[in-house]
């Protein structure tokens, strides 16, 4: 049986949380198999599925595309969706309507979308209408443009504050989760120690109550750079091209298929 936000609420401050992301049905049930609490199919598909150089161009039917594929290979695992760029900024309507569509289509059990401050009347909309939503604060990539790429927040005061006020925002509009990316592990165990939220950490250290990665990149099948947050527990991208190297081989030399692999 999945487990509920109320699962999670409940092993604060008593065990870490697993959280990968990934993008389609056989992954997610991989990841299932293996008992991680939770997946998030996350709009970094734009960068790792479909090779855009940032995450907005991702549409609400790109989300539940891949939303609907990760839904039906987590049988067990609690899932949530990205809200694509755009999908929420434009007015608490659009938001509630678009996370309408992304829960009630893809099966998820959460949404998630980026913000602080500005955007707590969309979560508590949302939530009011029935769903759950993680927050995400810190470094968010919708916001690579203004925030001068791609890099650590709030490693100034005022800067500093903006993450602290973000997160008693979003935990007052109802979010029962907040994502801290790119966040220095001191703010993200204040905001952890400070609130009942689940906090979900991505490069902000250890004393957040659950960690996220994309699949990909911690099973080392990513294309070349490393962020400084990620470990690798595997090297997936040098066992596949072995294996697409000696399939080439034999099916050149006519080795493959061998008796074995023939029907007669």
């Amino acid at each position: 049986m999945k487990k509920n936000i109320f699962d999670f609420l409940s092993l604060k401050g008593k065990r870490g949380l697993s959280v990968l992301t990934c993008y389609d049905y056989l992954t997610a049930k991989t990841i299932d198999e293996a008992g991680v609490d939770m997946i998030l199919v996350g709009d970094s598909l734009g960068n790792v599925i479909m090779g855009y150089d940032n995450t907005l161009a991702v549409t609400v039917e790109d989300m539940i595309h891949h939303g609907k594929a990760v839904c039906r290979g987590a049988q067990n695992t609690f899932v949530m969706v990205d809200m694509p760029f755009m999908s929420y900024q434009t007015s608490v309507r659009d938001a509630v309507i678009n996370a309408g569509r992304i829960i009630s289509e893809t099966n998820c059990q959460a949404v998630k979308l980026e913000g602080g401050v500005e955007y707590a009347d969309r979560i508590k909309a949302i939530t009011e209408a029935g769903i759950p939503v993680v927050a995400h604060i810190g470094m968010t990539p919708q916001r690579f443009n203004t925030l001068g790429g791609f890099k650590v927040q709030g490693k100034t005061e005022k800067s500093a504050q903006k993450i602290l006020d973000d997160a008693k925002a979003v935990v007052e509009a109802g979010a029962f989760a907040i994502t801290l990316e790119c966040v220095p592990e001191s703010i993200a165990a204040q905001i952890t120690e400070s609130t009942d939220a689940i906090t979900i950490g991505i490069g902000a250290g250890n004393k957040c109550d659950a960690q996220v990665l994309v699949w990909q990149d911690m099973a080392g099948y990513s294309n070349g750079f490393v962020p400084k947050f990620v470990k690798q527990y595997a090297n997936v991208h040098d066992t596949l091209l072995e294996a697409f190297k000696q399939y080439k081989e034999e099916v050149a030399n006519h080795t493959f298929p061998d008796k074995e692999h023939t029907f007669h």
